[in-house]
């Protein structure tokens, strides 16, 4: 009782500090020292370097984790490591206030990188039977060491706040599988219930210099599913006597392409992608099976779970146009592997907004559209506790990049981010952030 009442008060204090912010009688805040956050960019960039050169896959960031962890224990974080795999929770208290969530991802994807910079990834690792190089191609170097910059930031002012931050290390996002693990081993039970969390983002097209802010649903479900397509088998010269799988696995593919444009409201967005198309052996044989791969992405539950019913409406319908029987009808297999879409509070976003424009210029503080990307920081605010919670973008393009129109997306072995103005732009905006929602 006692826990829910002290949430109640914090939440009608939440809402009166964004009244303040909305009416103008912003309540008076330190604001962050940039030339101290410029000062500290030496120290963070060597550090990125480090973790751009050191990458490691998901499920596998032991020494990733090491590395932030000691991070945080030289500023006088309490640290616990290997908290839900390779996870690491730094609890740093100041006395009696909110407690802000603020969440770095940590592995890397499995590609070789082709930017050209001097201090590329050279790592290569066994991988599927083989060998894969290993690169920070989704921005979490700079994720992590905006991280660290800003623990040693609010550590170094503790005379300006009052509360608890939880810093959270997180394995696997790529996966979508860390969030999920962190949680699951008791984070909020073994560490409290914080009242906000925040996360941010590189983007690969927004200036470095600049944030992307935008309030409700700012990333999209993310799930997958097989479809295994059966067939009767005969040889590739007499396809009279086959019922081709191949043939009806690329019918459905096709019809799936009418979930968006003809089962789904215009206005409703949705992507349903076969990224792969599994099957035969041999130029002249027709299989018996083919297996699709499929990602699906939604924002409401409402057209998630309709694009579910038409996936196996459509799979079921083109085979029996094939004349397969019902013992040959396709399996449908959703996978667990579901990461639900990021909505950015409301009130917490503006809070942010009103925070980043103490100490950037109003052109660098842009709108963010929704993208279909995915990110299991949501998990952190889909609790029965129902966190508020936000992430933003934040702008890591090179000028010569935007003036050049030259812009590689994440995941590409190309992205890399302009690091010293990314990392003190991230700083400063999660400082301010974190300054003003701590002095309440």
């Amino acid at each position: 009782m006692i826990n829910l009442i002290r949430r109640h008060i914090m939440r009608i204090s939440f809402l009166l500090l964004v009244l303040c912010f909305s009416t103008g009688l912003m309540i008076l805040t330190p604001n962050v020292d940039t030339s101290k956050v410029g000062a500290d960019n030496d120290y963070l960039i060597n550090l990125y370097t480090e973790l751009h050169q050191s990458p490691e896959l998901s499920l596998e960031e032991k020494e990733t984790s090491k590395k932030l962890a000691n991070e945080l224990r030289k500023v006088g974080f309490e640290v616990t490591e290997n908290f839900g795999g390779y996870g690491i929770v730094g609890i740093l208290k100041n006395g009696k206030g909110p407690t802000i969530l603020y969440r770095t991802d940590m592995d890397a994807l499995p590609m070789y990188e082709k930017t050209g910079l001097a201090y590329k990834s050279e790592v290569e690792v066994p991988y599927n039977g083989g060998k894969v190089g290993t690169m920070h191609s989704c921005g979490h170097d700079i994720h992590m060491t905006n991280w660290v910059g800003t623990a040693r930031y609010m550590a170094s002012i503790k005379d300006q706040w009052k509360g608890t931050l939880m810093f959270i290390g997180q394995p696997a996002e790529e996966i979508g599988a860390g969030a999920r693990a962190m949680l699951a081993a008791g984070l909020y039970e073994k560490f409290g219930v914080p009242d906000y969390g925040i996360g941010l983002h590189s983007s690969p097209s927004l200036p470095a210099g600049t944030v992307g802010l935008s309030d409700g649903y700012t990333m999209a479900n993310s799930e997958f599913a097989d479809i295994k397509v059966f067939g009767i088998g005969a040889h590739g010269a007499t396809p009279h006597m086959s019922i081709d799988p191949v043939v009806t696995a690329s019918m459905i593919v096709m019809e799936l392409q009418t979930i968006a444009s003809r089962s789904v409201k215009p206005i409703d967005d949705v992507v349903v992608t076969v990224g792969a198309i599994k099957g035969g052996t041999k130029h002249n044989i027709i299989p018996d099976e083919v297996t699709l791969q499929i990602t699906m992405r939604t924002f409401t539950e409402e057209v998630r779970l309709l694009v579910h019913k038409r996936i196996e409406e459509i799979a079921r319908g083109v085979a029996i146009a094939a004349g397969l029987p019902d013992d040959k009808m396709p399996e449908v297999i959703f996978r667990e592997e579901f990461t639900p879409a990021n909505f950015n509070h409301p009130e917490l976003i503006e809070s942010l907004r009103k925070s980043a424009s103490k100490v950037l210029e109003a052109k660098n503080i842009l709108e963010a559209e929704p993208q279909m990307v995915a990110e299991d920081f949501s998990l952190y605010g889909k609790t029965e506790h129902q966190v508020p919670t936000a992430l933003f973008w934040l702008g890591t393009v090179p000028d010569q990049r935007i003036q050049s129109g030259d812009l590689p997306g994440l995941h590409s072995p190309f992205y890399y981010p302009e690091p010293a103005k990314s990392l003190e732009t991230g700083v400063t905006v999660v400082s301010q952030a974190m300054l003003d929602l701590l002095n309440q």
